[in-house]
């Protein structure tokens, strides 16, 4: 009995320690969430001015995207994106090891047809005189004459077999079918290619035009043959295009529809240059709509967002909207807002879904 009372201040001493323990490698309470300040605005329709300014891009008029006639393994590509290239200049090449063995076999066909034509001709010819002599018949001739006419005919077959598979062997090579400059490359070396896959695209040298996408509530101010204004970047002066082409149909994803200006003289300038080109005029009343400053825009994924703010809870949610031409510092929001709501407008790459936020210069609420 001795013993065993002896032993009690000692489990108890244990359990305590393993207690404390246990209380010290607990997880502390995660701190609370700062409380963001930034910048908002109330968002309401506008009267737009009808000055809008499209970006775009320089592009060539004429862009093809080559590929061999045949199929093959590709074991040259003599050319690499921006080197500019020649008419007839050879850009790559596929193995033609097997077109070779083709064109050989078809011109042995070609020899030994012409070998039968020529003893078919002498025949002819040999029985010809037999019957002038009286020494055939009629009908041996006409025999004769039959064999010659399938030889002549089996001898153009074989001649244009034998074009044919060098025309094959000649497909084996590509090469530039116009002078212009090397603007993308989509095969590699050792790449088996099916006939007609693009292996490069060339810009074919000649006019440009300034590419742009318009969003479809404005696509009615736009027409083929319109004279507009446009402004390429490093230079001073603005230039006068033609619009050349309008889309037939919308961007799936984007809703836009894709607009081709026609600029003169525009040869001397670099592919891909940015133009600003100067929307036409509304000429009906004054369109109204909702601007954002640009740095209220945010990237969502695919899709274009800004943050609205909850006044009741002063928390910002993400909402998804679809921007129309920008104006100066301004964007057009096509959809996705409602006048009266607030956005913010600073500070928006540092937020996320539900954070609390207070106005800047308006102290925090009490948390």
């Amino acid at each position: 009995m001795m013993f065993t009372s002896a032993r009690t201040p000692v489990r108890a001493l244990a359990v305590l320690s393993a207690v404390l323990a246990l209380a010290a490698c607990s997880r502390q309470p995660a701190p609370a969430e700062p409380v963001r300040s930034v910048k908002v605005v109330t968002v309401g329709a506008q009267a737009l001015s009808g000055e809008s300014v499209y970006a775009g891009e320089l592009r060539a008029q004429v862009e093809s995207r080559l590929g061999f006639r045949v199929a093959g393994k590709l074991t040259q590509r003599l050319v690499d994106a921006g080197q500019r290239v020649s008419a007839g200049q050879a850009l790559a090449t596929l193995d033609p090891q097997d077109y070779q063995l083709s064109a050989q076999a078809a011109q042995a066909q070609l020899l030994a047809a012409q070998t039968q034509r020529d003893v078919a001709q002498a025949d002819y010819k040999r029985y010809e005189n037999l019957r002038a002599q009286g020494f055939i018949s009629d009908a041996e001739l006409e025999r004769r004459e039959a064999a010659l006419k399938s030889a002549d005919a089996a001898l153009v077959q074989a001649r244009s077999q034998s074009q044919a598979q060098a025309n094959q062997l000649g497909y084996a090579r590509l090469q530039a079918s116009a002078s212009g400059v090397v603007t993308a490359l989509e095969a590699e070396v050792g790449q088996v290619l099916s006939a007609g896959q693009p292996v490069l695209r060339v810009a074919h040298d000649g006019p440009r035009d300034a590419v742009f996408a318009v969003p479809e509530q404005t696509l009615s101010r736009w027409r083929v043959g319109q004279t507009l204004q446009a402004q390429l970047a490093g230079q001073s002066q603005p230039v006068s295009g033609r619009v050349r082409e309008i889309g037939a149909s919308a961007d799936p994803v984007t809703r836009t529809f894709t607009v081709k200006l026609a600029l003169p003289g525009s040869e001397r300038w670099p592919l891909g240059t940015t133009v600003n080109v100067q929307a036409p005029k509304d000429a009906g009343q004054a369109v109204s709509a909702i601007t954002l400053p640009t740095t209220a825009l945010r990237q969502d994924g695919q899709n274009t967002a800004v943050w609205v703010l909850d006044e009741s809870t002063m928390t910002v949610r993400s909402q998804t909207v679809t921007l129309g031409p920008v104006q100066a510092q301004q964007v057009v929001v096509a959809s996705g807002l409602q006048p009266g709501q607030k956005v913010v407008v600073a500070g928006v790459h540092v937020l996320s879904p539900g954070q609390k936020v207070s106005l800047y210069g308006q102290p925090a609420a009490a948390q």
